[in-house]
């Protein structure tokens, strides 16, 4: 496969500031990809209906990319939950169910689907050690993000030293939500107001998920960063679950964010 034929990331900031040449990350858009229709491009979604050979050339690119072979690349049964797990050189290709991971292996590409949940990529470059979590609203509001901390921390990660970037994700603007959600948040901590502003609609708010990420992230004593990209408004560039159920299509393809150690 020619080189002209691997998928262009978006790269963070601060990410490519602190991480040096030794790991590598990119928040993957449905760019440069094989799958086709309502799929178009880069769709890594195993849980999608698309053709599996699609999935499967579109993860490999991935893979490339990272200079990996494609069972390098580990990925999730994402389920909305607070599980971080730790993979490490015995990683036999399995997705287990949990929506974060954290590695201290070279060689290892850890990657989490998203389409429209927030892509939390992690690193602490002295102690070479990473994450990646999918965190939408339901894990950002149980601890996902900081169970992924704690994870590395258990493989000898400084959180004073962890670098964090939520990547392409639906922002306020475009995520409105009912009365019910802002309660459930509400009886959570009624500080978690300040995330939702009235909408135009009666009884519905604008929920600000990147701004409760970047929050909690911080709060979990780490430096953070949003790239602040909207996924439901560039849909040239990225999926979205929620433009496709106001269009009431019948599925919808997922991008993938992922970070590896590079193998010396």
């Amino acid at each position: 496969m020619k080189d002209d034929a691997l998928p262009s990331p978006v790269m963070s900031p601060l990410l490519s500031e602190k991480l040096g040449a030794a790991i590598r990350h990119g928040y993957f858009t449905r760019e440069g990809g094989v799958s086709e229709g309502i799929y178009r491009g880069l769709n890594v979604g195993l849980g999608s209906n698309d053709e599996r050979a699609h999935v499967e050339e579109n993860r490999a690119r991935v893979s490339r990319w990272f200079d990996a072979a494609p069972d390098r690349l580990a990925t999730l049964h994402q389920v909305h939950s607070p599980d971080a797990i730790v993979i490490d050189a015995g990683y036999d290709g399995s997705r287990a169910q949990a929506d974060a991971m954290v590695t201290a292996t070279p060689g290892l590409v850890l990657g989490v689907l998203s389409a429209d949940c927030g892509p939390v990529l992690f690193a602490d470059p002295d102690a070479g050690i990473v994450g990646a979590a999918h965190a939408g609203w339901k894990g950002a509001l149980t601890g996902v993000l900081e169970n992924t901390i704690d994870a590395m921390v258990s493989l000898g990660a400084d959180r004073a030293r962890i670098v964090a970037c939520l990547g392409p994700s639906i922002s306020r603007r475009s995520y409105e939500v009912g009365a019910e959600f802002v309660a459930r948040f509400l009886e959570k901590d009624a500080a978690y107001g300040r995330f939702f502003t009235p909408s135009e609609k009666q009884g519905h708010s604008m929920f600000d998920l990147p701004a409760l990420t970047i929050k909690r992230l911080g709060d979990a004593g780490v430096t953070a960063e949003n790239l602040d990209i909207c996924t439901y408004a560039d849909e040239e560039r990225f999926f979205s679950y929620r433009r496709t159920t106001h269009r009431q299509e019948p599925d919808y393809g997922r991008q993938i964010s992922a970070i590896s150690i590079r193998e010396r």
